[in-house]
């Protein structure tokens, strides 16, 4: 299991730059090519993708349950809110 660690200001920026930098090191532009048509491309076939497309669209779906729910609670509890702020200016 990996160690956690805390984000802290410093550690994103050193992740952003070494981000930046394997970005520009798979850029055929800065590696000097003039024309992107010329570049080859890694091909895969579709079978290969198909079940990690399928897994994006499973999790999406189960994503947007859970959203529902959320926002059900959250309907709960701006109602209460708003019945709790009633009482207290009924109060005064």
């Amino acid at each position: 299991m990996p160690r956690v660690r805390k984000l802290t200001p410093s550690r994103l920026r050193q992740m952003v730059l070494r981000e930046r930098r394997r970005l520009f090191e798979s850029d055929p532009i800065v590696q000097g090519v003039e024309d992107p048509e010329k570049v080859s491309a890694d091909e895969v076939d579709a079978d290969g993708l198909a079940d990690t497309l399928e897994k994006d669209i499973d999790h999406l779906k189960a994503l947007k349950i859970h959203e529902k729910k959320i926002v059900r609670k959250l309907r709960r509890i701006q109602e209460a809110k708003k019945r709790l702020k009633r009482r207290l200016l009924k109060k005064l």
